[in-house]
Parts: structure tokens; sequence; C-alpha cells
């Protein structure tokens, strides 16, 4: 696989010939192979830099702008890659995704070079014994859960149906030394492997990063907070077994994936509420989330925090110094149900559409800015008005504005002016897991084994989770729609299975916005790729009246997404997805 091998190839010359911007070298900078073994900053080195190709900022392609490629939002740019790829309009040359095709095997190769015949764990990197042992099995369990999650990210992106129907994952390596053409594995395998190096994982990492739980805390504790730990480990096998139990991976609707998927959320839920709540005083499943917390306690297992404005430059309009490069359509509002949890189309909701705003989910007002809506300081002081009116400064079609009169909030911050003397920004990570996560995970696994308000087949009930999740306050620090009482929740939990997966796939869209969570929803519920296309709207704003047109058609050319046409043309023997016969 010629393609790859120049990756790998490169990855290994960058870290023989000097890693000056993540380790000291050696003044000769001697590298090589007959003498690694010297050197344990270096091989500690695979580590590191296996870390530091994980995202940590929501406002790339992979998130923010992977929205786009979905109802919940539209690019402004119309050149942009995820707008072609929801137009049909994308081509080899331009395709986005071969860089994180790339970037995940670039870090599997780091972590193999760690692994390749236990180098890591037979290095001595600290000359105290007992802090050697703990820093070994520390990175030896960090190379198996780095290797575990560059594989979670290759299944979710390109595993998919062939042409002739086979379901395939991603080629599998599992060492540094990759000779000859190599040919992508079945979904199956490919889940058996990341569930095993999870498993191994899970032998050497400490269940959780907390200084609590240790008294030598040179290699161990909340140092370690950003990196992966034992229960992030569990976490991961809930989302890879959610994803192999979904029904496009799972015709034969096997419930033993969706057991394994719950047993694993549950058990996540159980260590968050027991041990990080109960025990430690730490975790409070009705507190808010707050995006510019990276130490927040509903976090799992995060990026290391980035400092800038990216996120507000992004979504904020062009009067507010923004680029409204990425526009929430018509039909992610309409998601938010109303304050009282019913949906807009529910007459039990008193949704008015000459006053489409009022009355809403506490979520929607948290989520996006909306005509009318202000930007205030936690101080009351109020920085801007949103004028989405026709000629408005805020109106789609303006420069710099977003082209469906709404605008992201989700993760931005209130604080922030670029006008101001000096420009305050806040600390943000990539949530790759939390709370939500798994509630959403085991709310929708437990379901489908034992419907909504079982509570004894896995501790909690799906309603329970679920509930968790509506009845919590918000980013705004106001009471959840579900504080007091979800009348809504519970009769779609009295329905049964499915009105209550209809629930949960809609709490999915509202809690993961922007996330880069709901691409491959769509994809693992879909059955083809009929039920990715169609319209998304704008809104019309006018005199006291509310309305919406078409903004863009949706043609997507496939249910999934292409193995890149450079690995493919340098391949004979690696199979694309079906729908991309022009990409071969």
């Amino acid at each position: 696989m010629k393609n790859l091998l120049s990756t790998l190839a490169a990855a290994a010359a960058l870290l023989l010939a000097g890693c000056s911007d993540i380790l000291d070298p050696m003044p000769n900078g001697g590298y090589n192979e007959d003498n690694l073994k010297n050197y344990p900053s270096m091989i500690r080195g695979f580590i590191i830099k296996a870390y530091s190709l994980l995202p940590n900022s929501y406002n790339g392609t992979e998130y923010a702008y992977l929205e786009c490629a979905t109802d919940n939002a539209v690019a402004r740019d119309q050149s942009h890659a995820m707008r072609r790829l929801a137009t049909g309009s994308l081509s080899p040359g331009d395709d986005p995704f071969a860089s994180w095709w790339g970037r995940d095997y670039e870090g599997i190769y780091y972590v193999n070079r760690f692994l390749e015949n236990d180098l890591g764990l037979n290095t001595r990197f600290y000359v105290n014994p007992e802090t050697d042992e703990a820093a070994r099995k520390l990175y030896q369990g960090e190379a198996y859960a780095l290797r575990a999650w560059f594989q979670y990210d290759l299944l979710r992106k390109f595993g998919g149906r062939s042409a002739d129907g086979e379901l395939l994952g991603f080629p599998i390596v599992t060492s540094p030394h990759v000779g000859g053409d190599l040919v992508r594995d079945s979904y199956d395998r490919c889940v058996a492997q990341i569930l095993s190096d999870c498993d191994k994982a899970l032998e050497y990492l400490p269940q959780a990063h907390r200084d609590v739980f240790f008294e030598d805390q040179t290699v161990s504790g909340s140092m370690n907070w950003h990196r992966f730990d034992g229960i992030s480990m569990v976490a991961l096998k809930a989302m890879t077994c959610l994803m192999w139990a979904s029904p496009a991976f799972n015709p034969q609707n096997d419930l033993s994936r969706w057991e394994k998927a719950a047993e694993y959320a549950a058990e996540v839920m159980k260590y968050k509420l027991e041990v990080d709540g109960a025990q430690l005083g730490a975790f409070d499943p009705k507190a808010r989330f707050s995006w510019s917390d990276p130490d927040s306690p509903e976090i799992i297992c995060s990026s290391s925090p980035s400092s800038n404005a990216n996120m507000e430059t992004l979504f904020y309009p062009n009067g507010f110094n923004g680029t409204g490069a990425v526009g929430v359509t018509q039909e992610l509002v309409d998601a938010f149900p109303m304050a009282n949890g019913y949906p807009i189309g529910d007459p039990a909701g008193g949704y008015d559409e000459n006053d489409p705003y009022a009355g809403r989910d506490p979520r929607f007002y948290a989520t996006v800015f909306y005509h009318n809506s202000q930007i205030v300081k936690s101080n009351g002081k109020v920085q801007y008005t949103f004028d989405m009116s026709a000629g408005g400064r805020d109106a789609a079609n303006g420069p710099n504005n977003s082209p469906t009169n709404y605008y992201a909030r989700k993760f931005l911050y209130s604080e922030w002016n670029k006008s101001d003397l000096t420009v305050q920004t806040a600390p943000r990570s990539v949530a790759f897991m939390r709370w939500t996560h798994m509630c959403l995970a085991f709310a929708e696994a437990a379901n489908r084994v034992a419907g909504p308000l079982d509570a004894t087949r896995f501790g909690y009930s799906a309603r329970q989770a679920v509930g968790y999740l509506r009845s919590r306050t918000t980013g705004d620090g106001e009471p959840g729609l579900g504080a007091a009482a979800d009348p809504y929740l519970d009769a779609c939990a009295a329905q049964g299975k499915e009105a209550f997966e209809t629930l949960v796939r809609n709490e999915r869209r509202i809690e993961l916005c922007f996330e880069g969570e709901r691409f491959f929803d769509l994809r693992r519920w879909a059955e083809d790729v009929s039920v990715l296309n169609g319209t998304v709207s704008k809104a019309v704003v006018g005199d006291s009246r509310y309305g919406r047109e078409p903004v863009e058609s949706r043609v997507f050319a496939s249910h999934w997404l292409p193995i890149p046409a450079t690995e493919m043309r340098c391949s004979p023997n690696l199979v694309q997805n079906e729908g991309w016969t022009a990409w071969n």
C-alpha cells in the first residue's frame, strides 16, 4: 500500500531525524534504530507524538464544519468541501477525508513502534523502581488506548458497505513494518480489534486519573487528566459496540451487540455517579456543563485545552467581528421542543408560529442565536443584539453572515469581544467522551434490549438516562425542562421501544450538535443514501411574521465516505465503498 507506506516512512524519518518539537534531543542528535533503546525519552516520545495528533478544537472540518454535511447546518462558503459533499459535487482531488486517514495511521504507527517487542514495557524511564514500574504500565496502557482510539476513528469514518454488499472496515495494522498491498478487514474483525486493544489497555491503565487514588503522583493522578484511563476505555467500548449494533452494521439486529453497548455504558455511568459523584463529590448529574471548563467533572476523556477565539470568529456574524461561516438550519431549530418537553408539532406544546422562539426548551437558548437574541456578558452587559430581518446587519447572504439567519451559540465564550481593549478568551477541549455520550448510548442500547422502563437489567432504565440530560441545568445556568416534571418523556416511555427510540435520536441531535456526531448517527441509522437526501431551510424574518425558505438541496453520492482515491490508485486489493466508483 504505497501511499500508506509513504506516510509511515515519513513518520519514521521525522521521529528519528529529530523530535525537537516534542523532546529534548541528545546533543549529537544521533538517534537510530540500533541505539534507540539508549534514549528512554525518545521511546516515551512515541506516545507523546501520538497524543499530539488528536484534534483539540471543534472549529475544524472534523466537527463544526462536518455538521454542514448534515441537516443541522449549512456552510456559508459554497466551495467548502463539506458543502460540496452535501450537494454531490465533491471530487477526489479535494477530498478532506484523506487527511483523517493519514492522521489515524500515523498515530497507529507511533504506538506500534512503542509496542513492538514490548519496547516500551522493557524500557527504564525512572531511577526509582516503583515510579518506573508505574510509568511503564501507564505508557503501555496508553499505547493500546491510543491505537484503539485511532482505529475507532477509522472505522466510524471509513467503515461501510462495498459495491458487492460486504461490510468492511479498515486495514488492520499492528506492526510498524508494513509491506505490500493491504486489504480492508471485515467490519466485525475491526470491531474485535478495537475491543481487544481496549481490553489490553485496561490491563495496564489505572481506573481513573484522580489524585486521591495515588500516594506518589510523579507519573499518576490528575496530571494525566487529558489522557486515556481505564474508565475511558470502557466508554470507548460502549461507543464502538453502539456503532456495531446500529441498523447499518447489524442487519440481523443481533441483540447481543446492543446488550454489550448498554453494559459498558452503564458501567461508566455507575462510575461517574458512585465514584466521581458520591465518593469524590466532584460530579453532579444535575449540574451544568461548561464548554470553557476543560476540567469539567462530566468529561471522561478530552483533548488538551486550547485557548483561542477561533470558535467565536467562526460562528459570530460580521457585525460582531465574525465570519458567519456555519449557519444553523431551521430543521435543527425545529428539533428543540417546547419548555414543557413536547415537540413543536404537538398541540400540547403550545407552539406559536408567529412567536416561534418563545417558551422553548432552555437548551435552545444556550445553543442558538436567533432574531433579537443577545450576546450578554456575565455582568449583565449586553454586547450585541442580532438583527436577521430583511436588510438587517446579520441577515443571510450579507458579507460574512450565516446563510440561514441563525447562528450557533454552543461552545462560545460570552466574555469575548474583539473590540475590547483586552480580548478575553477561554480554554476549551474536545470532549471525546463525556457523561452525555454515555447516557445517550445507554438509552439507545438499553431500550433496544429491555425497553424504556426496565431498570433491573442494567441497573438503570433508558428513561432514567434520558431524564438525567433533560433535567440538568443548561449552559446558561437555567433549570432543565425536566427539572420539575417531564410528562412527554414519561409518555414516550409508556408508548414503548419505537416511540422512545425516536425521542432518543432527537435528544442525540440536540445534545451533540456541532460535536461531529450527527454525521455518523445519520449513517449508522440509515438503510440507504436516500434517507440522507432532502432540503434544508433558513428562517425568513418579516414584520412580526416568521417563515422559512429552502437554502440547500442535499444530494449525497453515497451512504458512506470514500476510501481516499490516492490509496485506491496505489493499492489494487483495496475495495472502495459503495457509490464511489469514480474514486477507484
